[in-house]
C-alpha cells in the first residue's frame, strides 16, 4: 500500500480530530512565542504539549503519549511555572539586551533551523506504509525500544550526551567561586555599625496594625506606617496594604468604649458609696 493510498484511507473523525487540534497546536506554539507575560507563554506550551499526547495516542504510540503527559506537561512545564510564578517575573521586567548581537544570533538561527526543516520535509519520502498493526506487533513499548536502541542508537546517545552538556553547561554558568575571604559576623557587624545601618532586627510587619499580613506596614507610636516593616520589593511593585486609616478608627473606638465602661464603672461606685 503507497502512500497515496494510505491517506485516502483516513477516517473523517481522524480528519476532523487533526486539522481542530493542529489549530489548537500550533496556537499554543505562536502563543508561546509572542505572549509578553512568562507565565502566559509557559501555558501555552503546556497546552502545546498536550494536544501533542493526543497525537501520538490516536495514533497508536500509547507509551509516547502518557510521557508526553506525565513528563513534559505533568513534570517540566508545571516546574517552569512554578518557578517563573516564584520568581515574579512580570511584564515590566527589563528587555535590554545584556549581550550584544543576540537578537541577530537568534534570527540566524532560527533562519537556518528552518531551512534545515524544510529542507528535510522536502526530501522525506515513504515509499511503503507498514501500518500501526505491524509496527505495534510485539507492544508499542517494545517496538519503541527496538528502534531507539537498534536503528537510532547513535542519536539517541548524541542526544542524551548533547542534554547532558546542556545540564552540565547551565550549573557551570550559575555557580560562581568565591575570589575573596568570606567576613566573619563580628565583621559584619562591625561594618554596619560603621555604615550607620539598622543594628538590630528590622521590626515585624503589622506592628500595632492588628494585621500580621507581610504586606501590611507596622505602625508607629503616632499611627503612621514605619518603612522599615515591610520588603522593599513589596514596596516597588506596589503590593503594600495601607491599614493605618481602619486601626486608628478601631483604636478611637476601642478607646471610646474604654472610657464609657470607666465612667460607668465610676458612677456605679460612687451610687455603692453614697447607699452606704
Amino acid at each position: 500500500m503507497n502512500l497515496a493510498a494510505a491517506a485516502s484511507t483516513t477516517s473523517t473523525g481522524e480528519a476532523v480530530q487533526f486539522w481542530l487540534l493542529a489549530i489548537v497546536a500550533v496556537g499554543g506554539a505562536l502563543g508561546t512565542v509572542l505572549m509578553k507575560r512568562a507565565v502566559h507563554s509557559a501555558l501555552s506550551l503546556a497546552g502545546t504539549m498536550i494536544v501533542l499526547a493526543v497525537f501520538y495516542l490516536a495514533n497508536g504510540a500509547y507509551f509516547l503519549g502518557i510521557v508526553q503527559i506525565v513528563v513534559y506537561t505533568g513534570a517540566i512545564m508545571m516546574l517552569f511555572l512554578f518557578v517563573v510564578m516564584l520568581v515574579g517575573v512580570t511584564a515590566a521586567d527589563s528587555l535590554r539586551e545584556t549581550i550584544r548581537g543576540q537578537r541577530l544570533l537568534a534570527g540566524l538561527c532560527v533562519l537556518g533551523f528552518g531551512v534545515l526543516l524544510f529542507a528535510g520535509i522536502a526530501n522525506a519520502s515513504l515509499h511503503e506504509f507498514n501500518g500501526l498493526g505491524q509496527a505495534n506487533a510485539g507492544g508499542n513499548v517494545q517496538g519503541l525500544a527496538a528502534l531507539i536502541f537498534t536503528k537510532y542508537v547513535f542519536a539517541f546517545e548524541i542526544t542524551g550526551a548533547l542534554l547532558i552538556t546542556a545540564a552540565v553547561g547551565a550549573m557551570v554558568l550559575t555557580h560562581r567561586e568565591r575570589t575573596e575571604r568570606a567576613a566573619t559576623q563580628r565583621e559584619l557587624a562591625e561594618r554596619r555599625v560603621r555604615e550607620g545601618k539598622q543594628l538590630p532586627p528590622l521590626p515585624a510587619p503589622g506592628v500595632y496594625a492588628r494585621h500580621n499580613a507581610v504586606d501590611v506596614p507596622g505602625l508607629l507610636p503616632d499611627g503612621t506606617p514605619s518603612e522599615l516593616t515591610v520588603n522593599k520589593t513589596l514596596r516597588a511593585r506596589g503590593q503594600i496594604r495601607d491599614v493605618s486609616k481602619e486601626t486608628l478608627a478601631e483604636l478611637g473606638r476601642l478607646e471610646q468604649r474604654s472610657r464609657a465602661w470607666l465612667r460607668r464603672g465610676t458612677s456605679e461606685d460612687q451610687k455603692g458609696a453614697n447607699a452606704k
